[in-house]
């Protein structure tokens, strides 16, 4: 079996599993009933997680070369969390159970992504056409998640998000297996390392709106179910495209150009969606530079992380991105888009994840001045 469509498979099913949380997961806890502040910490705590644990389990994949049989147990732990969560009734219970799932499980993306670019060998442009896989997986999720849930009740989300964690760990199992780095030396944050991860950062900060008050947002203006997994689709096809032609993109424009215009394209897209999503067109328009704010920034940032960590070190640079970038950030940004949808609405929230967005440009700028 070709190495390209291991990885392929799971990224497609590590993603169907991650659009049904990030579409889902917020009105299932509504559903049960959480209010917005709840809400926001419980999405939090897998971004909290995020912050300590992918490079804790970075560490112990280069020093052990185990980064197969991490992923596998990240899949699993996955599958126990959202087995037992019908289970359990409190607030308190369900903040336990994912937090202590999130530590176990963060570190399966970004293992993966270094696995994948160091079976690339150089070649970075090809990673899109292997991560699209995630990016049609992300679709059939939300898309067919929002028309079964015009139908069905929000209480069979945790039987699907446990289908897709234990179909991850059949997958993960046929990973190729790494190289261990028995006596790898300390890691020293390389140059133009910390530039890149602040803008990884704010960028994370920016999408937390979306991820956790999307649904909720357009629920609120009146749109059907249908009509929101579309729109979540829509976004993600936008994101295939841009993975698809990646190569000629990497070819034709710098990393560091990359992720300046994507910033740019953030801060236009979440005023729209705070302010102007009751206007269908305007909201496809939003929607559809998703192809920016995520898939473009996402790939260009991977890569150019890959190219400032040394060969040594590609797993724990990885877990570092996922720390910093989507750890903190997201964890940063879910939190005040809670506080602000809370105190202040949706169009408030949406314009604090607008100003991240230009944070992220601002911190992205200086890249462009040593040739990333």
């Amino acid at each position: 079996m070709p190495l390209s469509f291991r990885l392929g498979a799971f990224y497609f099913s590590f993603f169907v599993y991650a659009g049904l949380m990030v579409a889902y997961f917020p009105p299932y806890l509504a559903a049960r009933g959480l209010d917005a502040a709840q809400l926001a910490w419980l999405l939090a705590l897998p971004q909290l997680a995020r912050v300590v644990a992918p490079a804790a389990w970075g560490w112990i994949a280069d020093r052990t070369g185990m980064q197969r049989a991490i992923v596998a147990f990240s899949c699993a732990a996955n599958a126990a969390c959202f087995a037992l969560l019908p289970l359990v009734a409190s607030f308190a219970a369900m903040a336990w159970l994912v937090a202590i799932a999130s530590l176990l499980s963060a570190a399966a993306l970004p293992l993966v992504e270094a696995i994948t670019l160091g079976a690339l060998a150089g070649q970075a442009g090809r990673y899109g056409p292997i991560r699209l896989w995630g990016s049609l997986g992300f679709i059939l999720a939300v898309f067919a998640g929002g028309a079964w849930l015009d139908f069905h009740p929000i209480d069979t989300l945790p039987a699907a998000l446990v289908t897709f964690s234990i179909a991850g760990l059949g997958v993960a199992l046929l990973l190729p297996p790494s190289a261990a780095h028995i006596a790898a030396p300390s890691l020293r944050l390389p140059a133009n390392a910390a530039t890149l991860l602040a803008s990884a950062f704010f960028m994370a900060v920016a999408h937390g709106a979306l991820y956790a008050f999307f649904t909720l947002h357009l629920q609120r203006i009146g749109y059907s179910g249908s009509l929101i997994g579309f729109l979540w689709s829509l976004g993600v096809i936008a994101e295939i495209a841009v993975f698809f032609f990646l190569p000629a993109l990497f070819r034709r424009y710098a990393l560091s150009t990359l992720l300046i215009a994507s910033a740019a394209c953030g801060v236009v897209r979440f005023l729209a969606i705070g302010w102007a999503a009751d206007w269908l067109a305007l909201l496809l328009a939003a929607q559809l530079l998703h192809a920016a704010t995520f898939g473009a920034f996402h790939a260009a940032a991977v890569a150019a992380v890959h190219r400032v960590f040394p060969a040594h070190a590609q797993a724990r640079g990885q877990t570092l991105f996922s720390s910093l970038g989507y750890g903190a950030g997201g964890a940063a940004g879910v939190l005040l888009a809670g506080w602000a949808w809370q105190v202040a609405g949706p169009g408030v929230a949406f314009t604090l994840s607008a100003g991240a967005a230009l944070a992220g440009l601002l911190f992205a700028y200086p890249l462009k001045r040593v040739g990333l």
